[in-house]
């Protein structure tokens, strides 16, 4: 019988904030100003971060949707001439942290239901922790997390187990009694090599296809965790 989950580690974007409503619309935003206009410049940022312009919208392989912010600087930064990566990674900290978040479902009631039940809950991204923490601020979310980390937080960064692992720690969690809830293959990968059950939401540019051989499920999305974990427990 599978061990009671008792914690919920979530990645951010693509799984508490809808990937494309959030990051799409912005991603078109930054590379009209950090290309000055220059269309065939914008172009060339595009296709450096698998982005098409046309259509608004990351192509599913973009090395942006599950990477950092410096692999994402690093898109930009390697056509872009005299702009150092850091220099561009400044920028588009400072610019996610004006992003238009939008939601997956809405998180308060969610997340104030997964703690009645007595689970400890923690998020677990590849954006900085500074972002993170302002992104669930902005909702109004921030209070309902006993752990919050973010790639530069000193525990590593999915696909790595470490800051899973760290979260199961900190909260005083076995690992088989964490679930780890994400919309990219980094997250489930991660999950599984942390030893934690593994859901996949659909909320993010990756298709069940994908997801499913890494996930113990696959959810049209997070509102759909409390049911899930209610099967698991009479299964």
């Amino acid at each position: 019988m599978s061990a009671p989950i008792a914690a919920v580690l979530f990645d951010k974007d693509g799984t508490l904030f809808d990937f494309s409503a959030t990051w799409d619309g912005w991603a078109a935003g930054v590379i009209k100003v950090l290309s000055g206009g220059d269309a065939a410049l914008a172009q060339e940022m595009a296709a450096s971060a698998r982005y098409d312009l046309a259509r608004r919208s990351f192509e599913p392989d973009s090395p942006v949707i599950a990477g950092t912010a410096r692999e994402a600087a690093e898109c930009f930064a390697r056509v872009l001439p005299g702009r150092s990566v850091e220099e561009v990674e400044a920028f588009l900290d400072a610019a996610a942290r004006r992003a238009p978040l939008a939601p997956a479902v809405p998180l308060g009631p969610l997340l104030d239901a997964l703690a009645g039940r007595g689970l400890k809950l923690g998020v677990a991204t590849n954006d900085t922790e500074t972002s993170a923490r302002a992104h669930l601020q902005a909702v109004d979310i921030l209070d309902r997390f006993d752990f919050i980390a973010g790639f530069d937080s000193g525990y590593g960064m999915k696909p790595d187990a470490a800051p899973l692992l760290a979260f199961a720690s900190a909260v005083e969690v076995l690992p088989e009694r964490v679930v780890m809830v994400g919309d990219s293959t980094h997250d489930l990968i991660a999950g599984r090599a942390a030893g934690m059950a593994t859901v996949g939401v659909l909320t993010g540019p990756a298709q069940a296809a994908a997801l499913a051989p890494y996930a113990d499920v696959v959810l049209p999305d997070i509102g759909h965790l409390p049911g899930w974990l209610d099967g698991r427990a009479c299964g």
